[in-house]
């Protein structure tokens, strides 16, 4: 099983792992496209004019400049440590032992802007660039990725995917046909949406996983050990789709 994760626009700064290597990411396959946004983003951060406007960054997001201009000398960390906010918090894979981490390195790819799907523990410096952005110099971010991503995905070829992704992140890499998957909603019990509740959950779902670490090859396998978790996880009325059901 693979779990599809969103990155998160908040990030832990610093890190001591060695400058980002993008052959040795996950998916080799997208080294081309890796590169080339890589390129753009350093590029664009000589103009700092120019990067405010196009990354819409506010006075005291300025820094993130700076980033994008080190990007490819700056220290790196696991990618899994480097993101927080409210689904990386719950999840809090910096308390997990080493056996959990491993797992999370084999069965968590976390789909970012500059970079497509990377291992958890792939290593990567801190960035700024959201999926919507439109990079000077190449095709915009969904045309640049999605057929790539989907492509580099079924050439790996993982026997079941959980997609926990934002549907801006899915357009940049959907999932292929020929990968049996799951799209997750986290709902009520009445069914109805969440939103700072679905990252929440989401995350504490991965650490769920993360501790157990079942062997999961189907959906059938996924929700018998949901139910043995006593975690809801229920087929929704559109085909593909799971509802993660949380009390709030």
């Amino acid at each position: 099983m693979k779990i599809l994760l969103p990155p998160s626009e908040t990030k832990r700064p610093g890190g001591s792992g060695a400058p980002l290597a993008i052959d040795s990411l996950a998916l080799p396959a997208l080294a081309a496209e890796r590169t080339a946004v890589v390129t753009a983003l350093i590029g664009l951060a000589a103009d700092p004019a120019a990067a405010r406007r196009v990354h819409k960054l506010s006075d005291r997001q300025l820094g993130d400049i700076d980033h994008n201009a080190a990007l490819g000398s700056a220290p790196t960390m696991a990618a899994v440590d480097r993101y927080t906010g409210v689904l990386y918090d719950a999840l809090d894979a910096t308390s997990l032992d080493a056996i959990a981490r491993r797992w999370l390195d084999r069965h968590v790819w976390i789909h970012s802007a500059p970079f497509g799907p990377i291992a958890a523990l792939d290593a990567i410096p801190t960035y700024r660039l959201a999926a919507g952005t439109s990079l000077p110099g190449i095709a915009p971010l969904r045309r640049h990725w999605a057929l790539a991503t989907s492509e580099a995905m079924a050439q790996d070829a993982p026997g079941f995917v959980l997609d926990l992704r934002s549907e801006a992140y899915v357009a940049l890499g959907p999932v292929p046909a020929s990968v049996p998957y799951a799209y997750v909603r986290v709902v009520t019990g009445e069914g109805r949406a969440l939103n700072h509740f679905n990252k929440k959950a989401k995350g504490e779902l991965v650490r769920a996983l993360a501790e157990d670490r079942p062997r999961v090859r189907s959906l059938a396998a996924l929700q018998g050990w949901a139910r043995a978790r006593s975690i809801i996880i229920r087929q929704a009325e559109q085909a593909g789709v799971l509802e993660l059901v949380t009390e709030t």
